[in-house]
């Protein structure tokens, strides 16, 4: 168990770490918006996932629980808050 935990976790790290490359990347902000919720969601989830493989206690499991639905709850919300305010922005990269 020790083994797929730590798996998970170096998993969740390297797909963080693609999340962080895609921010910096992307040339326009709802590219930007795309890697930084859906990877980085994806990302927390395994860690956390690999989090509650190594803790054996289960009100470890209960927190990481919360923490999860916590994510699934907020991160949405904030994903449609961005890329309607990037959408309204207006575009300053063309010249009149």
């Amino acid at each position: 168990m020790t083994a797929l935990g730590w798996a998970l976790m170096i998993v969740g790290a390297a797909l963080l770490t693609v999340a962080a490359l895609g921010l910096h990347r992307l040339p326009d902000a709802l590219s930007q918006q795309h890697a930084a919720t859906k990877a980085a969601t994806l990302a927390l989830g395994l860690m956390l996932a690999g989090l509650a493989v190594l803790q054996p206690d289960s009100a470890w499991w209960i927190r990481i629980g919360a923490l999860v639905v916590l994510l699934a709850a907020t991160v949405p919300i904030a994903s449609h808050a961005l890329a309607r305010a990037a959408a309204s922005r207006p575009d300053t990269s063309k010249p009149d």
